[in-house]
């Protein structure tokens, strides 16, 4: 499934290179409340998370789901992944379209498989608590828990802040929010009730 995320996002981002401002127009997440803007549009709830705003970020985005996203997998399947990575990226749209409704200087669209991602981060975090991640800067190694519960607070306090100003601080936080009352409900439901 990481593998399949990953071929999909990369085909989505060479198909955005042909008609950028078309596919922006229609598929991003625009703020809700905005008459200037295109239109929001039930479908963008899922597709924004396909479309990048270059290569670095659709680059960093994969890398993230790669490292965090195999040993997901590997621990809940691959149907759950799906479930997860999609709940992941509808309440992290959710959350920035309330946000956006709250700061009427939002006007841009969010875009990007980050709440995907951050989704992937918590649940990483949840499942293997004490295992060592390593920040990029500075290489300083933590256990994974504390990793995750570091970068929700960052992002909280970032889209709170407003600083950042463009980068959807809020689908983030709302990517682990989703990811983590699904993962923790799975985890709290016996295997014989669960269906899958």
């Amino acid at each position: 499934m990481i593998g399949l995320l990953i071929a999909l996002n990369a085909a989505a981002f060479l198909v955005e290179q042909l008609a950028p401002e078309r596919l922006i127009g229609l598929f991003a997440l625009w703020p809700a409340r905005s008459s200037s803007t295109p239109a929001f549009q039930v479908w963008q709830l899922l597709t924004y998370s396909f479309l990048h705003g270059n290569f670095m970020h659709l680059a960093v985005n994969m890398f993230g789901l790669y490292m965090f996203g195999r040993d997901v997998e590997a621990a809940i399947g691959r149907t759950h992944l799906a479930l997860l990575y999609g709940t992941s990226v509808m309440s992290g749209a959710l959350l920035q379209l309330l946000a956006s409704l709250a700061d009427a200087t939002v006007r841009v669209p969010a875009i990007g498989a980050s709440a995907g991602v951050f989704g992937l981060l918590i649940a990483y975090a949840l499942l293997f608590p004490h295992r060592r991640v390593i920040l990029l800067f500075p290489p300083v190694p933590m256990p994974a828990w504390l990793f995750a519960t570091g970068y929700g607070v960052l992002e909280l306090v970032l889209g709170i802040s407003g600083a950042q100003s463009g980068v959807a601080h809020f689908a983030h936080v709302g990517g682990m929010l989703g990811a983590a009352t699904l993962l923790l409900h799975w985890m709290h439901t016996p295997r014989e009730r669960r269906t899958d």
